[in-house]
């Protein structure tokens, strides 16, 4: 056989296997929003229910406001991006949930803090000294403006973006985080990536807002680099305010699932702003490095915290697999193999899935396990709660279609 035929032959059977997990995930993907509108919707209050048990009956009612955007997002995502989800019942949804945290999400009005926690009927139960319940509002006004075209929506996420901003770069007293003199200043990684993903947010297809947010986003990716520590042999969970390595158990943590996800996320700014060299240095960084350090040799999967220095971490999961690196590790490795054509981003983007769909998967009642014992065994046969709703594994899906989609459309190379 001719080289030439060979190599043709090769190009076939590849296309085969994209198109075969085109169609994999897509199905997965319809299984996975039926889910959740058949079983996470508050028909009287609005907002959605996520403490789901594995059949999808509620086992708590109480409302978390970062979970409450995140559907209201996804929702909206899926109706406006793909045809077969422009249903009025996943819109309807959407709207009556972005109403619920318009009227209950912020906790004393006029100030933007959030709740964490809500009642089913909206009243406050807890708040967090953190960015994330806002962050999470933010991209459900954002994505509602975009899907139905209310502009009280955009102004409801800019206000929501700017206070966010000014939390985290000029003043984070609001926030209600003492200053206690023997606490390091550590910057967490998930503060600059998160705002990363704003920024990608409220600056799609708007040159206006990009513009605004352009220098903004360029200090999260410096952000998000410094965390590549160790002459760029770790990605390091935590790091000093001016990018140095911390001492004890939190300058060592490592979280290989938020590497890869923020790798991707550092991957699209890149891919936007037209930078190999950084794109590149991304992948072996933020990509390939966390996977290769965190991939359990002996049972398979990602292990959910590791210390650099190979100290038994103290948080009492480390070892257990999760539902959602597991999901950024497929979206990082099929966007890098899209972007650079390597067929080794495409073979682990291969290696996770499998993992994934045949660890995680739930073929009876639909949706994915989210914790698993290191052997892979189910922990907990949850489907939502105060962390798992209804995003990670949608939103991978439904990008891992869209990236598998792309790839299919691009014309085969011209036989030799």
């Amino acid at each position: 056989m001719s080289k030439a035929l060979r190599a043709r032959q090769d190009m076939e059977k590849e296309r085969e296997t994209l198109q075969a997990w085109k169609e994999r995930v897509g199905q997965e993907l319809d299984r996975v929003v039926a889910f959740w509108m058949e079983h996470s919707h508050d028909q009287e209050h609005g907002g959605f229910f996520t403490c789901l048990g594995r059949d999808g009956q509620l086992y708590d009612d109480l409302k978390y406001v970062w979970l409450q955007g995140r559907q209201v997002w996804m929702y909206c995502r899926l109706y406006r991006t793909f045809e077969r989800f422009h249903r009025a019942q996943l819109l309807d949804a959407a709207k009556a949930g972005g109403e619920f945290l318009l009227r209950y999400a912020r906790v004393a009005p006029p100030s933007k803090k959030c709740a964490f926690v809500l009642t089913r009927d909206g009243r406050p139960v807890k708040v967090q000294r953190t960015i994330f319940s806002e962050c999470f509002y933010t991209m459900a006004m954002d994505e509602l403006w975009r899907t139905t075209g209310e502009a009280r929506y955009q102004t409801e996420a800019v206000e929501m973006m700017d206070q966010i901003v000014h939390w985290v770069r000029e003043d984070a007293s609001e926030l209600g985080r003492p200053q206690l003199q023997g606490a390091p200043a550590v910057e967490p990684m998930a503060v600059p990536m998160m705002l990363l993903n704003l920024v990608e947010q409220l600056g799609e297809a708007d040159e206006g807002l990009a513009g605004k947010y352009a220098e903004l986003g360029d200090w999260c990716a410096r952000r998000i680099l410094q965390h590549v520590q160790r002459d760029g042999q770790a990605v390091l969970e935590n790091v000093s305010e001016d990018g140095k390595e911390l001492s004890g158990c939190l300058g060592r943590q490592q979280n290989p699932g938020h590497a890869l996800e923020a790798g991707w996320f550092l991957l699209r700014h890149f891919i936007r702003k037209g930078d190999p060299e950084l794109r590149a240095h991304v992948v072996d960084k933020l990509l390939l490095l966390p996977f290769h350090s965190g991939w359990d040799p002996d049972h398979g999967g990602l292990f959910y915290f590791q210390d650099a220095d190979d100290f038994c971490p103290t948080q009492l999961e480390w070892a257990m697999k999760l539902w959602w690196p597991h999901s950024e590790a497929m979206i990082a490795f099929l966007m890098g193999y899209s972007d650079s054509g390597d067929p080794e981003l495409l073979r682990l983007f291969y290696q996770v899935a499998e993992y994934t769909f045949c660890q995680f998967r739930d073929p009876e009642y639909g949706e994915w396990f989210g914790y698993l014992s290191r052997e892979g065994k189910v922990a907990l046969t949850i489907k939502g709660g105060p962390f798992k709703g209804c995003f990670h594994v949608p939103r991978c899906l439904a990008m891992c279609e869209e990236m598998l989609g792309a790839l299919l459309s691009r014309p085969a190379p011209a036989p030799a």
